[in-house]
């Protein structure tokens, strides 16, 4: 057995502790979940919130587009910004799907992006909202070291900060890097498209329209939607109602709503129209994907809010 695969198994059987039970599992830290799933799963809508999944058993894949994203032990995703795609899940039983999930720290990731751009100079890659990369060594050997610190409950809270500043080193210097250097510049295209879409997510349940995102992202109508588009594979009002709904499904869930409460929560003036465009995105009714979600998945209530996705 390699030196890789040897990191690999030793991962893997420590994330069978960390993640006992199907779902999302809490950690130490506010920001890390450990994900489990025991069962293969078909592709369903998902909009993460900014972060990081590095897979250590089974694998994903995510389709935005055209384009078909593949992470497993072999390879990671980083979500810079809120997309929304489709996800299915390779998974069984007997060789569970398992995962370390970490939420972007934002103003964690801003100091790290200033010390690499003064060491290795501004990135020139282009921005990208979404990305799966190839695990390095480097990498593959910081998530060993950090799931070890996980196993331990002071380690944890003492050495895991640290670790995880470690991770987003790797990633920030690692052969895509450069683009996620170039999503968290405040300046140019990309980051003023990211404010328009954090004023979705702030204010969803109000009267938004393309011509005031486009103020919120100081860009004219025209190159507002041919730059949203360009980042997020939709157009500004795709984008709106995907959020909505996605907001909608968690209240449901989380909070027992009915659909029509939830729809009027979420900034839908008619319930009819809401169940209609529910069934139409999840390919069921609100009841029906609730009942789903309840059977499939375990979702914890955020431990600090989201800059993008409120929790409610």
């Amino acid at each position: 057995m390699t030196q890789a695969d040897s990191s690999a198994a030793r991962m893997v059987r420590l994330l069978e502790q960390l993640a006992p039970v199907e779902g999302y599992n809490l950690s130490a830290l506010d920001d890390v979940r450990f994900l489990r799933s025991n069962r293969p799963l078909t592709r369903t809508p998902v909009l993460y919130d900014p972060g990081i999944v590095i897979l250590c058993q089974g694998r994903k894949r995510g389709y935005l587009g055209d384009d078909v994203y593949v992470y497993d032990a072999q390879h990671y995703l980083v979500v810079s910004v809120p997309v929304p795609f489709t996800m299915e899940t390779d998974a069984s039983q007997a060789e569970p799907m398992l995962a370390v999930y970490m939420r972007l720290d934002l103003q964690l990731a801003s100091e790290l992006l200033l010390q690499v751009d003064e060491a290795l100079g501004p990135s020139d890659a282009p921005p990208k909202g979404l990305y799966a990369s190839p695990m390095d060594d480097g990498l593959r050997d910081s998530t060993l070291r950090f799931l070890e610190a996980m196993s331990v409950p002071g380690d944890a809270r003492i050495l895991g900060p640290a670790l995880v500043r470690e991770i987003y080193y790797r990633i920030l210097t690692g052969e895509q890097g450069g683009s996620m250097r170039a999503a968290l510049d405040r300046q140019g295209h990309f980051a003023k498209i990211v404010r328009a879409i954090r004023k979705i997510h702030s204010s969803y349940q109000e009267r938004l329209d393309v011509l005031s995102l486009a103020r919120e992202a100081s860009m004219s109508v025209t190159s507002f939607h041919l730059h949203f588009r360009n980042v997020t594979h939709s157009s500004p009002m795709q984008y709106l109602k995907s959020t909505r709904l996605h907001q909608a499904r968690l209240l449901m869930l989380r909070h027992a709503m009915s659909a029509s409460t939830a729809a009027f929560d979420v900034g839908y003036e008619s319930a009819s129209q809401f169940s209609r465009e529910f069934k139409r995105f999840f390919g069921r009714t609100p009841h029906a994907e609730i009942e789903w979600m309840k059977a499939t998945y375990a979702l914890p209530e955020p431990a600090t809010p989201s800059p993008y996705v409120s929790s409610h």
